[in-house]
């Protein structure tokens, strides 16, 4: 989860402080992806995949899961630093109990995502974090392509 935190919070210093015209504005006009068009749209991807891979482990563990939302409020800088703060603690919410998880606990499978693919618990929260790496460096490209 630290790890996790670290992550969101070197993605929350880059969205904090953008112009509303820079976040919203379309960089990637040729991407078959809707969302991986503007960072509006990757900041609503990178929330609600949060939330998706905190429900996975919910459902794993037997909790309550919240439903999965089309999309957040993430239509400016802040409120999008707000989401990503609010899944952040959801997910913390999530694995809070089980900080003594065994080996054998964090190798069972958790996820089976729609391309097939089967995560396990570390695998799983693994991902989470490099999600969260990758689309900040994807923004980061994004602001030098809009600057140049």
């Amino acid at each position: 989860m630290d790890e996790y935190e670290r992550a969101a919070a070197d993605l929350l210093q880059v969205i904090m402080p953008l112009k509303q015209a820079d976040y919203e504005a379309i960089v990637d006009t040729e991407t078959q992806d809707p969302d991986c068009r503007s960072i509006l749209t990757i900041m609503n991807h990178v929330v609600m995949s949060g939330y998706g891979y905190a429900n996975s482990i919910r459902k794993n563990f037997g909790a309550k899961e919240i439903l999965r939302k089309d999309d957040c409020d993430v239509g400016t800088p802040q409120a999008a630093c707000a989401e990503l703060t609010q899944m952040l603690a959801y997910t913390v919410d999530t694995v809070s109990d089980h900080w003594g998880m065994t080996e054998a606990e964090a190798v069972k499978p958790v996820a089976k995502f729609s391309s097939g693919q089967v995560f396990d618990f570390e695998q799983l929260m693994e991902h989470a974090i490099v999600h969260v790496l990758r689309h900040r460096r994807q923004i980061e490209l994004f602001l030098i392509k809009r600057a140049s």
